[in-house]
């Protein structure tokens, strides 16, 4: 690291980043609450994420034709079971 840089991530703390792109949620009130989502449920398994950035990115789309408002419960009780089987698979971090 040079001299006289900030540090990208100035505290040791877990970071999240979440990405929704246009491509696979076309109106911005769907990608907002499917952000939404990704941070609240991320929230909840704080404790077993490493400290260390993670970014979590959608990687398909949600069929509009089953998922017809942005903010219906089905979309969102979708939207959470998927980020609760995505951050069950995180593995405890081992102290050094």
């Amino acid at each position: 690291m040079e001299v006289g840089l900030p540090a990208l991530f100035p505290v040791q703390a877990v970071w999240l980043g979440a990405m929704v792109p246009k491509r696979w949620a076309k109106r911005a009130v769907t990608r907002n609450a499917i952000k939404r989502q990704i941070y609240n449920v991320s929230a909840d398994f704080e404790p077993v994420l490493s400290e260390r950035a993670h970014v979590v990115r959608l990687r398909a789309a949600f069929d509009r034709a089953q998922f017809v408002s942005a903010t219906s419960d089905v979309l969102k009780a979708a939207v959470r079971a998927e980020l609760q089987q995505l951050f069950s698979r995180v593995r405890v971090p081992v102290a050094p």
